[in-house]
């Protein structure tokens, strides 16, 4: 393939006109989308009514007045249907940290005397940093049980309480089976939480079609909702009936402004809400969710899997000593690229230098997210093409590019 060739695939694109929703830097190949979605046009406006408008004018009477008091559903309801939740099963409170903690506190109380949690070696540390700090707080002697993502299902035994696995692999891009992985801990009697954060806008989730238990998921990667985004948290409908949650904030109570001595939960996905929302960042990922009005995720996967295709078939025949760590197999993969090269900081910061913007992730992994709603086929063949420059002429060899900076 060559440039002119990509750029009749975006004249044939049907999501091309998305790209026009978001504000994109000129000169810029954005491949971090799964860190920090780009920003899209409508939340500079949204959030310059809500500072202005909302809280300016407004004031306190804005709670009721523009409903922030309801924000954390109302913005629950518009994720749900990326990933395959039904209606009232989707609240946007806290971290994505806060939610596991919550959530699995939930799913631990549901199977008290099982006492093991089951992960995958290699899954996002926060996962098995709040799993294990919640053992630990616990103090009643549950253990992690770590297993290589080809073990899992020969880890979740009759012991396990709860499974908690992230659906897409930071590291690699890998996708787990969740309809698969899920059946598997109900036949041993556990419960299971998905984590969504490299899924979530980026391919098609079915939480009820998988029968999963509980999910959470982060709003600033491929769901566009800004730096520190709010987190979502799932819950399915035959958990909801007296779902009840250790942070007891006063958002989560059943009658908050009745300011009640003793705590009871609010009913339904309202009872893992703890206290009051952050409005400004709420309201951009609101405006945020809005670009996916109207998209079918199946389109968006089919596009990732061109992008993907069209990247890796240039690396393979130009740059063949890249190893592509990510599944070639469309069905096991999620919406990033993941190569690996001994100097794969110092790559990277040479190709930030070059107006191609991804990441590095420990100890050799150059990361290159796939964002279908404003990345085009041309900027993924100028980007394989400025990588390839790069590796071949050793440009990254520069002390420069070899000294971290605080983020990487």
């Amino acid at each position: 393939m060559n440039l002119t060739d990509a750029e009749a695939l975006d004249r044939a694109d049907p999501l091309a006109r998305y790209r026009d929703d978001f504000a994109l830097p000129e000169g810029i190949i954005y491949l971090d989308g799964n860190s920090l979605g780009a920003l899209p046009k409508a939340v500079v406006a949204r959030i310059a009514q809500v500072v202005g408008e909302e809280w300016g004018q407004g004031l306190i009477t804005s709670w009721n007045r523009y409903d922030w008091i309801d924000l954390p559903r109302r913005v629950g309801e518009k994720i749900a249907p990326l990933i395959g939740a039904a209606p009232g099963t989707v609240v946007v409170a806290d971290s994505t940290s806060v939610n596991i903690f919550k959530l699995l506190s939930v799913a631990l109380a549901v199977r008290p005397d099982r006492k093991v949690i089951v992960t995958e070696e290699g899954n996002f540390p926060t996962d098995v940093y709040m799993a294990g700090g919640l053992a630990s707080l616990l103090g009643r002697g549950h253990q992690m049980r770590l297993a290589a993502a080809a073990s899992l299902a020969d880890a979740i035994r009759e012991d396990t309480a709860v499974v908690l696995l992230t659906e897409v692999n930071y590291r690699t891009g890998a996708k787990l089976d969740m309809r698969a992985l899920t059946e598997r801990a109900h036949e041993a009697g556990a419960l299971i939480i998905w984590d969504l954060c490299h899924s979530a806008g980026a391919i098609p989730v079915e939480l009820t079609g998988a029968n999963a238990d509980f999910a959470v998921g982060c709003g600033y990667k491929f769901l566009n909702g800004g730096p520190g985004a709010p987190a979502f948290a799932y819950v399915a409908p035959r958990h909801l009936s007296g779902l009840r949650q250790p942070l007891q904030g006063w958002l989560g109570h059943a009658a908050p402004f009745e300011f009640a001595p003793d705590y009871w939960p609010a009913a339904g996905i309202d009872a893992l809400r703890v206290g009051s929302p952050p409005i400004l960042s709420m309201s951009a990922l609101d405006a945020a969710l809005d670009v996916y009005a109207g998209v079918e995720m199946g389109a968006v996967k089919a596009k990732a899997d061109a992008l993907f295709d069209l990247f890796t078939t240039e690396i393979r025949a130009r740059c063949p000593g890249l190893d592509i760590l990510t599944p070639s197999d469309p069905a096991r993969r999620g919406s990033q690229i993941n190569l690996r090269h001994p100097e794969a900081y110092a790559v990277m910061q040479a190709l930030i230098a070059r107006g191609v913007i991804g990441d590095f992730r420990q100890p050799d992994i150059i990361r290159l997210g796939l964002t279908p709603l404003y990345l085009r086929h041309a900027d993924v063949f100028r980007a394989a093409d400025i990588l390839c420059q790069v590796i071949a002429s050793g440009e990254w060899d520069q002390p420069g590019f070899k000294q971290r900076a605080k983020v990487v």
